[in-house]
């Protein structure tokens, strides 16, 4: 059995439209299977609070499964109470088939004929698009040029779906109206004109070139700015830029989704940037200096004090990523990594052993030291 909608979206029976579009967009974005990859549960959740929300958003709809629930959206699911009454088999059916023809959008039925000559004008698709850019051009910012495969205004009927020279007709079923009424006792329906798709005209001469649709298949060559210091993953909206709309439908938008190259230096993390540098022994002990690039094609200097551990880190101020979000620019932290010599010839390990020899009287690791010395008061302790 389905959950009760107003249980899955978190909400009192009685929450106004906002209160419901506030509890949809919280558990849409929470449940999105982009952040649950792979999660069936997540994608399942997601498809639940989807349809609560149609049901909930619509005052028709909603008014029609406080009523009766599941039920009025169900084939035949009100048969037995639509059977009881007097006259009933006026309707040719149940009253699920009644509301199947009220809410045919929200059951997939709304969509028959509209690539038809009578076919209703309805919104274009949105599309999604995938560009990879690399973390450079993210701080930047770009123009680039994408070729995205789409269904464009027909330039014969120029979205019409008529031919040239050609005008819809009113619709004989509805007179214009775009619904007709259906009535048994008490009851007074009224639906959508299944002649013209509630359009109130009808088209006698479809268009050859998209066969009344209004739209036909073709690739669209767009130029799209991407925004200094976009993010790994963000979206970037086109508005207008989605599926042409049947029959002059107002088009869809398009959804440019952002990936960015990894980079063979640097590490990202919001407006910030992080780069690991390996350093050599004597550097580390006694101090120096070295140079690093920045994302702006700059260089920066880095003093190491003398007795510089691996881990620590030298902030940059003001060279890492712009935001996307406020302008500013982030930080740029370089990580010190201390290499240990490798390849020694014997000259070299002569004198290291003498440096350890010489370290083990002035304590020149006391990091080291006082970890060994914890470690023989544990062993002692052990045997007590």
């Amino acid at each position: 059995m389905s959950r009760d909608y107003y249980d899955v979206l978190g909400v009192k029976r009685d929450a106004d439209e906002a209160a419901l579009k506030a509890a949809y967009r919280k558990l849409a974005v929470k449940f999105h299977p982009d952040k649950n990859p792979g999660d069936k549960s997540a994608e399942q959740k997601f498809k639940e609070i989807n349809e609560a929300y149609d049901v909930l958003k619509d005052g028709q709809k909603r008014a029609a499964y406080d009523r009766f629930g599941h039920a009025a959206f169900e084939q035949g699911g009100m048969g037995a109470a639509g059977r009881g009454g007097a006259g009933a088999g006026d309707f040719h059916g149940s009253f699920g088939d009644i509301f199947e023809e009220i809410f045919g959008d929200f059951m997939g039925g709304g969509h028959r004929g509209q690539n038809g000559a009578g076919g209703a004008m309805s919104r274009g698709s949105d599309l999604r698009f995938d560009i990879e850019i690399s973390l450079e051009e993210a701080f930047q910012g770009k123009q680039i040029k994408v070729r995205v495969p789409t269904n464009v205004v027909c330039e014969d009927c120029r979205g019409t779906g008529a031919e040239n020279g050609s005008q819809p007709v009113t619709c004989s079923n509805c007179r214009g109206s775009g619904k007709v009424r259906a009535s048994q006792g008490f009851f007074t329906v009224e639906r959508t004109c299944t002649t013209c798709q509630g359009t109130g005209q009808v088209i006698e001469r479809p268009c050859r070139g998209c066969n009344g649709a209004g739209r036909k298949h073709k690739d669209k060559n767009l130029s799209v700015n991407v925004p200094t210091g976009v993010e790994d993953g963000m979206r970037i909206r086109v508005a207008g830029e989605g599926e042409a709309g049947l029959r002059g439908g107002s088009p869809g938008d398009l959804y440019l989704f952002v990936s960015i190259r990894p980079h063979k230096l640097f590490k990202r993390e919001g407006p910030h940037l992080y780069c690991r540098v390996p350093i050599n022994l004597t550097t580390a002990a006694l101090g120096g200096e070295f140079e690093v690039p920045t994302i702006d094609a700059g260089r920066a200097r880095i003093t190491i004090p003398p007795g510089t551990q691996t881990g620590q880190q030298f902030r940059l101020r003001s060279k890492g990523m712009n935001s996307v979000r406020n302008g500013q620019r982030g930080d740029m932290y370089v990580e010190v990594m201390v290499e240990t010599p490798v390849n020694l010839n014997k000259k070299q390990e002569e004198l290291l052993r003498s440096f350890e020899a010489e370290g083990q009287a002035s304590r020149n690791s006391p990091q080291s030291e006082g970890f060994f010395s914890r470690i023989k008061e544990f062993w002692d302790e052990l045997r007590q």
